[in-house]
């Protein structure tokens, strides 16, 4: 699993799906404004870990995404379910369900994405 900065990152590669350091920098919503070669360093990481993959263009190294956000989300999920909820996924989300911050719309549309699903399932 990615750190919070290293996620941070991605989330900003995945948006603008391929850029330099800078590029990164930029597009990083963070509150926190990191130096040329902290980002150079994590994209390094993100890199060196699979995630990213970068490519020399003129005297930039320009990177990307190797992993698709939608595969990271669910791993994301499949890990927590797995350590924070015992492996259950209805706890994990009798649990999201239960969060007081969804509004009615939310819920809703919970509903619709799982009804869609049964009848995927079912046909």
């Amino acid at each position: 699993m990615l750190t919070d900065v290293e996620l941070e990152f991605m989330v900003a590669l995945w948006e603008i799906g391929k850029g330099s350091v800078r590029d990164v920098m930029a597009a990083v919503t963070g509150e926190t404004k990191r130096a040329y070669t902290s980002v150079a360093t994590v994209l390094k990481i993100l890199e060196d870990k699979g995630y990213a993959r970068s490519e020399r263009q003129d005297r930039s190294l320009i990177y990307s995404p190797v992993v698709q956000r939608a595969d990271y989300e669910g791993r994301s999920l499949k890990n927590l379910s797995d350590s924070l909820f015992g492996g259950t996924p209805t706890a994990l989300v009798a649990r999201l369900v239960d969060n007081e911050d969804l509004t009615d719309e939310m819920i809703q549309e919970i509903k619709e994405i799982i009804d869609t699903r049964i009848r995927k399932d079912d046909g």
